[in-house]
C-alpha cells in the first residue's frame, strides 16, 4: 500500500507512493498517482557536523528481499559507524519505519532529525507538532496535511520517535519550522566510545481515498506504532513476509537466475496486498510511471503468478474490477455496446483514464476479455463456486454480452471484430486482430461454461458468436496477426498468446510455426519486456530447452539496471520497476519450465523442459492447497 522509493543520499527517501491516491493533474489531463508527503527524510550530525554523501565512507546499501527491508551503512570518519533500515511495514498497510543505530568509536554527540516534506505539486500544506505524555511514555507527533493538486483529496502523514530507554532518560524533542512545505523534529544525544545507540521513527500516511479523517487516523497509527514498540513491529513485519515466502521458487544450479526470479517475486509481493481491493500498475509502487493506472498488464501478466502462488492476493485484483463493473457497463453503453466494456487505463473510478492522444483508450478492446479470462482463471484455481456465483459470474456474463454486441454480423460464418488496437499496439485500427478475436471467443465460451456450473441455461447466441469469429492465416499456415498484416515489426506478443495463455492453438507444429515467424518480427530494442517471456514459456513446453533459456534471459537481462538489477520496461531503458515484465518472466518459470497449467479442474502439470544447467526447479506453496511441485533433469 505504501511504496518507499530509495535514494543514494544518506538518510533520504526519493518518493512516497500511496496506492489508490489519484488526482487529475499533470500528464494527459487524466488521473495520476500523487507524489505523497515524504515523511521519512532524516538527518544526522556528529559533533555538530551534518553528514552528507561527501563526508562519509564505506557507503553500502542492501535490499533484503526475504524480510522486505532496505539497509544503508557508512562510516563517519573515525568517529562512528551508522546503520539504518527502512521498512514499509507489511502487517500494517499504511505504516512505515526507519530503525537507526549509531556505533561510537569515540565519545561523540549526535543530532538526529526527522523532516516532513510536502512535494511542490501538493497544496495548502498545514504542519502540526503535538506532544502527548502518559505515565510511562512521551509521544511527540510530527504531522502534515495537504491537499492534492486540484483539492480533490486530502492527505496526511505523521511520525514519532521510538526510543529504547525509559521515559526519564529519553532526549528532549525540539520542533523546528522551515517553511510551509517542511518542518522537522530533532534531538541530541551523547554516546560513549564503544557503545551503540539506537532509535527509530515510525509513522503512517493516508488520504481521504482510504479514510474519511486522515489527519487524526495517521496520528492514531503513529501512536499505535509507538506503543507496539520497535521490536514487535519488526517481528510482526518479518512474520508477514515469512508467510508470503511460503510460496516460493527454488532454482538449483543457477544462483543468478535464482536471485533474479526472487527479485521479481519480491516486487510483485511488495506491490500487492490481499484484502485491499487494489490492483497493480505496470510500475507497481516504484514511482509515478504510467500514472499508476491499471492496464491488461495486471490481468494478463502479473495476475497469473500471483494466482498460482497467492490466490488471496489475486482475489484482490479481481475485486478491483468487480467494484468497477457498473462503470464498465456505462462505458459499453457510451460506445453503443451492451454488457461491460472495461477501460484500457483504469484508476480510482473505473472510468476510462487513457490520455486522449492515445488511441488505445477507445479501441484496445481486448482488455475486456482479459478481465473475464482472469476472473475465470481465479475460479479454476480456487474452485470456489460461491465466489463464482456472487462475483465471477457478473463479470463474465457482462463481458460476454459485450462481445456478442461488439461483433459485426456480416453473413453466415462472418462475425468480424473491426477497428481495434491490437495487443501488438503498433497495429492500430485494424480488423480481426488475432488476440482480440481469440480472447473474445474465449470469453464467450467461458461464459457458457460458468453458466453450466451455476445451473443456468446455455446462451445460444454466445455459442453462435464464438464459433463464427475468425482467426486468419497466411497461405503457408502461419497465423496472421490481423486482416491486413504483412510481416511488419511488432511491439509485443499477439498471435503467440493464442498458444498460451488462451490455448486456442494447441497443435505443436502450429505453435512452433507461429513462434519461428513472429520471433523474427520483434525489434532488438525499444519494445516492452513481455514478448520474450512468452517465447520462452512456449519453447519450454515444446521441449526446446536451448531456445527456452535464450528467451528467458532475453526477457529481462538486457533490461536490468544497476545496482539492484531492477527491470526497466525496455532493453537499455531507465524506467523501472517494470512489474509487467516480471510477471511475464515468472510465468515463463512457473508455467514454462515448471509446466504448471491452469485448467477448469484446477492446477495441473504439463510436460516441459528445464534449462540444461538447472538441476531442479521447486515451486512451493502452489494454489489453495499450498502444494509443492518438483521438476528435475
Amino acid at each position: 500500500m505504501v511504496g518507499i522509493v530509495s535514494s543514494p543520499e544518506p538518510f533520504k527517501v526519493k518518493n512516497i507512493v500511496l496506492a489508490g491516491a489519484y488526482d487529475l493533474y499533470g500528464r494527459g489531463r487524466v488521473s495520476n498517482f500523487i507524489n505523497g508527503i515524504n515523511l521519512l527524510n532524516m538527518g544526522l550530525s556528529v559533533d555538530g557536523k551534518s553528514i552528507s554523501a561527501n563526508n562519509i565512507s564505506n557507503f553500502t546499501q542492501q535490499l533484503n528481499m526475504k524480510n522486505g527491508s532496505f539497509t544503508t551503512s557508512f562510516n563517519v570518519g573515525e568517529k562512528a559507524t551508522v546503520n539504518y533500515t527502512v521498512y514499509s511495514l507489511r502487517h500494517l498497510p499504511y505504516s512505515v519505519m526507519v530503525d537507526v543505530s549509531v556505533s561510537a568509536k569515540q565519545d561523540v554527540e549526535i543530532g538526529a532529525s526527522n523532516s516532513m516534506e510536502t512535494p511542490d505539486a501538493l497544496r495548502d500544506a498545514q504542519n502540526y507538532f503535538n506532544e502527548i505524555v502518559r505515565s510511562h511514555v512521551a509521544i511527540s507527533l510530527l504531522t502534515t496535511t495537504a491537499k492534492s493538486p486540484t483539492g480533490k483529496i486530502g492527505l496526511a502523514a505523521s511520525t514519532t520517535f521510538l526510543f529504547d530507554e525509559p521515559k526519564d532518560q529519553q532526549p528532549n524533542i525540539i520542533h523546528a519550522m522551515y517553511d510551509n512545505n517542511r518542518h522537522s523534529m530533532r534531538f541530541t544525544k551523547k554516546i560513549q566510545a564503544g557503545t551503540t545507540y539506537s532509535y527509530a521513527i515510525a509513522g503512517a500516511v493516508l488520504s481521504t481515498a482510504h479514510h474519511p479523517d486522515p489527519l487524526n487516523e495517521t496520528e492514531r497509527l503513529a501512536i499505535f506504532a509507538k506503543m507496539e514498540g520497535k521490536q514487535r513491529l519488526i517481528s510482526l513485519h518479518n512474520k508477514a513476509w515469512d508467510d508470503l515466502w511460503k510460496s516460493d521458487i527454488l532454482i538449483e544450479g543457477d544462483d543468478q537466475a535464482q536471485q533474479d526470479v526472487r527479485s521479481m517475486l519480491y516486487h510483485l509481493y511488495a506491490f500487492s496486498r490481499a484484502g485491499s481491493g487494489m490492483s497493480l500498475s505496470p510500475m507497481g509502487l516504484s514511482g509515478l510511471g504510467y500514472n499508476g493506472h491499471v492496464f491488461w498488464d495486471t490481468d494478463t501478466w502479473m495476475f497469473p503468478p500471483l494466482l498460482v502462488l497467492h490466490p488471496e492476493i489475486a482475489e484482490s485484483l479481481i475485486d478491483y474490477r468487480f467494484k468497477r463493473l457498473e462503470v464498465a457497463k456505462q462505458n459499453a453503453f457510451s460506445h453503443g455496446y451492451k454488457g461491460a466494456m472495461f477501460p484500457w487505463e483504469s484508476a480510482e473510478s473505473g472510468a476510462e483514464e487513457t490520455p486522449v492522444w492515445a488511441l488505445s483508450g477507445p479501441f484496445e478492446h481486448h482488455i475486456t476479455g482479459c478481465v473475464a479470462f482472469a476472473t475465470w482463471s481465479y475460479y479454476c484455481v480456487t474452485q470456489d463456486k460461491e465466489w463464482l456465483k456472487n462475483k465471477g459470474w457478473p463479470i463474465i456474463e457482462a463481458t460476454a454480452d459485450f462481445w456478442a454486441s461488439r461483433v459485426e454480423r456480416n453473413g453466415p460464418g462472418k462475425f468480424d471484430i473491426k477497428n481495434v488496437v491490437a495487443s501488438d499496439e503498433w497495429a492500430e485500427n485494424v480488423d480481426n486482430d488475432a488476440f482480440t478475436n481469440a480472447i473474445a471467443k474465449a470469453n464467450l465460451e467461458i461464459a457458457n461454461q460458468a453458466a453450466k456450473l451455476l445451473g443456468k441455461p446455455e446462451n445460444a447466441d454466445w455459442s453462435l458468436v464464438a464459433k463464427n469469429i475468425p482467426i486468419h492465416q497466411f497461405p503457408d499456415g502461419v497465423t496472421r496477426e490481423h486482416a491486413t498484416y504483412n510481416g511488419e515489426p511488432i511491439k509485443q506478443a499477439d498471435v503467440n498468446l493464442l498458444a498460451y495463455p488462451l490455448k486456442r492453438i494447441t497443435n505443436e507444429v502450429q505453435i512452433k510455426k507461429d513462434l519461428e515467424y513472429y520471433q523474427t518480427r520483434v525489434p532488438v530494442s525499444g519494445t516492452p519486456a513481455m514478448t520474450q517471456a512468452i517465447f520462452s514459456l512456449l519453447y519450454a513446453r515444446l521441449g526446446d530447452e536451448q531456445q527456452a533459456y535464450h528467451y528467458f534471459q532475453d526477457a529481462f537481462i538486457p533490461n536490468l539496471n544497476p545496482p539492484f538489477r531492477v527491470i526497466a520496461e525496455t532493453k537499455g531503458g531507465t524506467n523501472p520497476y517494470f512489474a509487467t515484465g516480471a510477471g511475464g518472466v515468472l510465468q515463463a518459470v512457473l508455467m514454462g519450465f515448471g509446466g504448471l497449467d491452469i485448467t477448469p479442474k484446477g492446477i495441473q502439470q504439463v510436460k516441459s523442459k528445464l534449462p540444461a544447467h538447472w538441476k531442479s526447479l521447486t515451486i512451493k506453496g502452489v494454489g489453495p492447497a499450498k502444494a509443492t511441485y518438483l521438476i528435475k533433469k
